[in-house]
């Protein structure tokens, strides 16, 4: 299915080539000026400087041509217009919205546009480490990652999601060293509780004590090399760690196809050096094995460093290894990293040196997809009111209380026991989280306000969620199926407005995916819910007297939740029946 811009885009660019102008001019855009048109094309700027006239000219060449042109039926376009300087201004026939509406319907994708060319994607975000318990600064990773792999996965592309557990590096020497000078062989059974104690602990220690430090790295180097008492504390550390942390995934709506850590990458370590081996790229720097990057960089690259004096491995050591792995198991043709903005020198590095191995080649794209910080109202990073970083899990518990403080004295839901009502809390809680978010372009930091992005007013999740509620209902009322039907006709400028802002979806969905960014599926989420809200208020739809018209608005708002349903289904967010 094509968007609306891309039928435009033909039909404008065949009226610059039937004028005689290059038919790349007939590039058009969603008007930024609502009140003097829906649509716009600049392109008459360009083309008159082929024959050096005006741009004018060209502009009203253009016009007449799309005007004599428009014979079918439906017909097209209302009115079009060349504005001086040199603007085309778009604006289509009502007849033409609803064609484009009811193809809408009709589409089993539900207006989101395929990509004409799938590919094969594999996400990188979560990253963990086990063993310890997630925070707040695991919750971007995971939130932008998930809708991003749902943004590529929903428009055709074959997307794979790995969450990449820090399961193999000094964490766990820590713990098993301090495992075993607590217990000796006879370590308990391992629980949450005693990794959510015993690591923090070690990690202090280790700053304090050089020999257990020592110790630790030790016990690391010797994991890695397969000592097999190790390996059996390790691998029950995991079974642990990995259970707790799939539920608190699972709470989000977060879900991974793979569940991979740095250690699946380890068979792999000696493939990767023996590689770099063989490009000569490793160079030996007291004692350890580095891989130079640098290029023509205005700031010094530092190189990669790939194995240390002891011959351990590093966090590029697995980086690269998983990299060799994806290649050999899913062959790719892109690997984006959804990470945070202060490890870009790292990945930059990493990049650089897997091209020089020729480990990927120029066709596949390793893109780094950072984010900002989440920070509290003193524009620092988020924290306890102890002035600790929160877990996950306490913020999550923390909104939700929020939310069902809210729902206590809600008519809409008084029949609901505590139970149901709980559940309901923790839907509009995690809505308001993950769309207080997503809001935000990806690269920026933001500011968690509670109180902002629970609120049913503005740009939030429970705002939409809200809305959806409200069209539940008035198909309740009616007892409509809320199965989308042709639309006939419709005569308000709300309609109008809301019919416009349906069919410009699909657009939406492909800005979003080229800048692999969540923000543009909320904002046109927000926008949606907002012009059903102003059409709920000029009318009466369940009392609608005229069966023909009411079933016209049935179809309307059929459509609509169907379409705000996918964009927060694209984000995560549950819908609720009442709220």
């Amino acid at each position: 299915m094509y968007t609306i811009i891309e039928l435009l885009n033909q039909c404008v660019s065949n009226a610059f080539e039937e004028a005689g102008y290059d038919a790349k001019f007939g590039t058009v855009t969603i008007s930024d000026r609502a009140d003097l048109c829906q649509f716009q094309c600049n392109g008459a700027f360009g083309a008159s400087k082929q024959f050096r006239q005006a741009p004018f000219i060209a502009a009203e060449k253009v016009a007449e041509i799309l005007l004599k042109s428009d014979i079918g039926n439906p017909r097209k376009f209302e009115k079009i217009e060349a504005v001086k300087p040199g603007f085309i201004n778009i604006t289509l026939a009502d007849e033409y919205l609803a064609y484009l509406l009811n193809e809408i319907i009709n589409d089993a994708n539900r207006g989101i546009p395929l990509v004409t060319d799938p590919q094969t994607i594999v996400i990188d975000y979560g990253g963990p480490n086990v063993a310890k318990p997630l925070h707040i600064g695991h919750l971007r990773a995971a939130i932008i990652g998930e809708s991003i792999k749902r943004l590529a996965s929903a428009m055709g592309n074959k997307v794979i999601g790995d969450v990449h557990l820090g399961d193999w590096g000094l964490q766990m020497g820590l713990i098993i060293a301090e495992l075993k000078e607590r217990y000796g062989d006879s370590i308990p059974e391992i629980t949450v509780d005693m990794l959510s104690e015993v690591y923090p602990f070690a990690s202090a220690k280790s700053k304090n004590d050089e020999v257990f430090k020592d110790k630790a790295q030790e016990i690391t180097s010797q994991l890695q090399s397969g000592h097999p008492e190790y390996i059996k504390i390790w691998k029950e550390i995991i079974k642990v760690s990995v259970s707790d942390l799939k539920n608190i995934y699972s709470s989000l709506s977060v879900n991974f196809d793979l569940w991979y850590g740095e250690s699946d990458a380890q068979e792999y370590v000696d493939e990767l050096v023996g590689i770099l081996n063989e490009k000569n790229l490793l160079i030996e720097s007291d004692g350890a094995l580095i891989v130079d990057v640098s290029e023509n960089d205005s700031e010094p690259m530092p190189p990669v460093l790939i194995k240390t004096s002891n011959n351990s491995n590093l966090y590029a050591t697995t980086d690269l290894a998983t990299i060799l792995q994806r290649m050999k198991d899913f062959n790719p043709d892109k690997i984006w990293y959804v990470v945070d903005n202060r490890q870009s020198l790292h990945f930059k590095q990493v990049f650089r040196c897997a091209a020089k191995a020729g480990i990927v080649s120029e066709k596949n794209e390793m893109e780094f997809l950072g984010f900002g910080t989440m920070n509290g109202s003193d524009g620092k990073p988020y924290k306890t009111r102890e002035g600790g970083v929160m877990k996950l899990e306490d913020l999550i518990k923390t909104v939700t209380d929020e939310a069902f403080g809210n729902l206590v004295n809600s008519e809409h839901v008084k029949a609901m026991n505590e139970e149901e009502k709980r559940t309901l809390a923790k839907k509009i809680a995690i809505s308001a989280v993950k769309f207080g978010d997503l809001i935000n372009h990806r690269s920026r930091d933001y500011i968690f306000d509670i109180d902002k992005f629970l609120s049913f007013e503005g740009k939030t999740g429970p705002y939409i969620l809200y809305n959806v509620t409200r069209i539940n209902s008035i198909l309740k009322k009616t007892g409509a199926d809320g199965v989308a039907k042709p639309l006939t006709a419709f005569e308000t400028k709300a309609e109008r407005d809301l019919i416009l802002k349906l069919i410009c979806s699909g657009e939406v969905f492909k800005q979003a995916l080229a800048d692999k960014a969540p923000n543009y599926i909320c904002e046109n989420a927000y926008q949606l819910a907002n012009n059903f809200s102003k059409l709920y208020q000029c009318c009466n739809i369940a009392n609608e007297p005229n069966e023909e018209r009411k079933n016209d608005l049935l179809a309307l708002i059929s459509v609509t939740k169907r379409t705000i349903t996918a964009h927060l289904d694209t984000l995560g967010i549950e819908t609720v029946e009442n709220m």
